[in-house]
């Protein structure tokens, strides 16, 4: 019962945002203090798609609480502030912001496996990845934006701020998704960054695995540096299993 309740008001809170009415402001504020981290997150993100209809600095205080959100997604999604805080010119800004709601809308819908401490998830191994870190007591932050190199904003499946390690799931072998593959993890070499790759075969022995090839960066955790920057192009890879 608390599930499909939880679904109706997550429906209701994506109708709000997909009306871009500047009269569900009120509603999507609520939501914004949900007992739900996933109503929370949707509500963040549904109040990006109101930029230009509503006042931009009552957005942002709505906004800001967010980001220190227990939930790292809510986290994540609170950052739709940017979207009242203009830099470019209005031609400019509604095409960027459309075309970053599109993929950020195209990503969202492919999270349809919910982990044990309630992370939706894009496939079975992100899901395995997710709970064997949730059970380890390894804080985690998943799918969130870094820009990494040469103008480049990529999204780490998993982001390990206790060892400032990056976790790469790869699942797919088709050849398009071979050449994002390799360009992603050029990035992460060419800046230096600590990466750990996974790919299916590993999921049986994904304990075995993870432990060894974390056990090399556990004994010297360092901050993070993750800078994000809002007009960087993303590049990403499609929906693996």
């Amino acid at each position: 019962m608390r599930y499909e309740t939880e679904r109706t008001l997550a429906a209701r809170v994506k109708a709000l945002g997909e009306s871009a009415e500047a009269g569900a402001f009120a509603e999507l504020a609520d939501f914004c203090a949900s007992p739900s981290p996933l109503v929370r997150r949707l509500a963040a993100s549904a109040l990006g798609k109101l930029a230009g209809v509503v006042d931009a600095q009552r957005a942002v205080d709505t906004l800001l609480p967010l980001l220190v959100d227990p939930h790292p997604q809510v986290r994540q999604y609170a950052r739709s502030q940017r979207f009242f805080q203009r830099t470019l010119c209005d031609p400019c800004f509604d095409e960027t912001c459309t075309e970053r709601r599109n993929t950020e809308t195209k990503i969202e819908d492919q999270k349809q496996i919910r982990t044990l401490d309630g992370t939706l998830v894009q496939s079975d191994g992100e899901r395995r990845i997710a709970e064997w870190l949730a059970a380890n007591r390894i804080a985690y932050r998943y799918d969130a934006r870094l820009r990494i190199i040469e103008g480049f904003q990529i999204r780490p499946d998993f982001y390990l701020p206790e060892y400032d390690v990056y976790i790469e799931y790869w699942g797919m072998d088709t050849p398009r998704y071979k050449a994002g593959m390799y360009l992603k993890q050029d990035l992460y070499m060419h800046a230096g960054k600590r990466l750990i790759s996974l790919y299916p075969e590993d999921k049986l022995r994904l304990d075995t695995i993870l432990r060894d090839k974390l056990a090399t960066f556990m004994r010297h955790p360092t901050a993070s540096d993750d800078a994000k920057s809002a007009g960087a192009p993303v590049t990403d890879k499609p929906h693996d299993r």
